[in-house]
């Protein structure tokens, strides 16, 4: 097997952003990813490289790397990525799908002829697009909310085909980006009215650069799958790996506001009678492009329908969770893409709850004392937070600091989660860390 050297690139934290403000909430997100990957694979003895925003330069203490590159504002942030690549013989990379960075990145990847454990691109094409993923639910006769792609008059949004197809269906219909990620930019339309509203603000909050797409809206829970499947070389047959069943923590501000996503838990109640419906389901489809990890996020209704939204073609934030509840490293089912091992048997050891927290600092310290000496404290203190408290910014003379950080327990029941979670708290707030409502 070749020299086990992996280059992990983590779009956020890797300096996808270096030219542009961008929120703490987001930047947290991706670290945790990134600490979290690069923390398992050294567990299986690879070597590792990444690439880090110089912004967080000081994170980088807790990154379990090997060979580490910044990536300051005046550079090409690709420039950056390229010469990690030649240093790897395998990558993994873990990237939004919006205007076609994942696949991009990959391609490159591939180009340089490395071991790829991401997603390859057929798969990205495919779970890149809500319209396509919906055509592939549809023909592979799954439950999957009735979806439109949003036309363009003279390259703007036709408003007039919006409102004809919620007077036509006289449900609740969600608009978001036809690449969009996760919760990003979604919005919830229940009555015609507040449509009107929203489509006659002076600033309309939509990228006119970018397609949407018009979604029923199918009340239900929140759920997502996480999958690794390696499937067999020169067959059309899957070989898939449920990990674990998620709970998501997705909602909307106001009736027409934006949705937003703090986290979730892993794995749900009633795992295993929700895992054989799925399971049913999935034995209807091919996922034979899906080669690695990936996640596919549905809606469990009342009376146990599964709606299936879209396939996540790459790593997702819930894998802060699911690697804390397995009996084996998640990332050993990687390696057997590439050496031919026995099947492990997957089973679920406890519970995990995963979630940013956005917070306010009340001491009178100063934002680089904080770096310096309350972050690394709080670090030894509550071995959960994979991402510390970061603040990208001094706030104003009257204002406070405000802090982002991402938090995973290790706990063997919901309940024992939930007292883990408040003492967490409690241990935030005596450092002057309050939980923003």
């Amino acid at each position: 097997m070749p020299k086990k050297n992996i280059f992990v690139f983590e779009y956020v934290s890797g300096g996808g952003f270096n030219k542009e403000e961008i929120s703490s909430s987001l930047l947290c997100e991706g670290y945790a990813m990134l600490r979290s990957i690069l923390e398992d694979f050294k567990k299986l003895k690879f070597q590792t490289i990444t690439q880090l925003d110089e912004r967080i330069f000081n994170l980088s203490d807790y990154l379990n790397q090997d060979d580490l590159s910044l990536v300051t504002s005046n550079d090409d942030f690709l420039d950056v990525y390229k010469t990690c690549l030649e240093k790897a013989n395998f990558c993994f990379i873990i990237a939004p799908e919006f205007s076609n960075n994942l696949y991009k990145l990959t391609e490159i990847a591939l180009n340089y002829q490395k071991g790829l454990y991401s997603i390859g691109l057929e798969g990205i094409k495919l779970g890149a697009s809500k319209i396509k993923t919906y055509d592939f639910f549809k023909d592979n006769d799954l439950l999957t909310p009735l979806t439109y792609q949003i036309p363009l008059v003279d390259g703007k949004i036709d408003f007039d085909f919006i409102y004809e197809k919620f007077e036509e269906s006289q449900f609740p219909f969600i608009i978001k980006p036809e690449d969009g990620v996760g919760a990003e930019s979604i919005y919830y339309f229940q009555r015609k009215k507040e449509l009107e509203l929203f489509f006659t603000q002076e600033d309309l909050p939509l990228d006119p650069h970018r397609n949407y797409i018009l979604q029923e809206y199918i009340k239900g829970t929140d759920l997502s799958v996480s999958i690794i499947n390696n499937p067999v070389e020169d067959k059309i047959t899957d070989n898939l790996y449920i990990l674990s069943i998620n709970s998501q923590n997705i909602g909307f501000k106001d009736l027409n506001g934006k949705s937003y996503y703090l986290g979730g838990y892993t794995p749900i109640k009633q795992y295993t009678r929700v895992k054989k419906i799925l399971q049913k389901s999935l034995e209807k489809i091919s996922l034979f492009n899906f080669k690695g990890y990936f996640g596919i996020d549905f809606i469990k209704t009342s009376d146990d329908k599964l709606y299936f939204i879209e396939i996540n073609p790459r790593m997702t934030t819930s894998y802060i969770g699911i690697r804390n509840i397995l009996n084996h490293n998640p990332l050993l089912l990687l390696e057997q893409g590439y050496e031919q091992n026995k099947p492990l048997e997957i089973k679920h050891i406890g519970f995990s709850e995963f979630l940013r927290l956005d917070l306010i600092y009340n001491g009178r310290e100063s934002l680089e004392e904080i770096v310096n000496t309350a972050i690394p404290k709080l670090m030894r203190e509550i071995p959960e937070l994979v991402t510390p408290p970061i603040c990208l910014r001094e706030a104003n003379s009257n204002q406070n600091l405000e802090f982002s950080c991402f938090i995973a327990t290790k706990s063997k029941d919901h309940d024992s989660s939930k007292q883990r979670f408040s003492e967490i708290l409690n241990q935030l707030k005596r450092a002057q860390f309050n939980l923003i409502k």
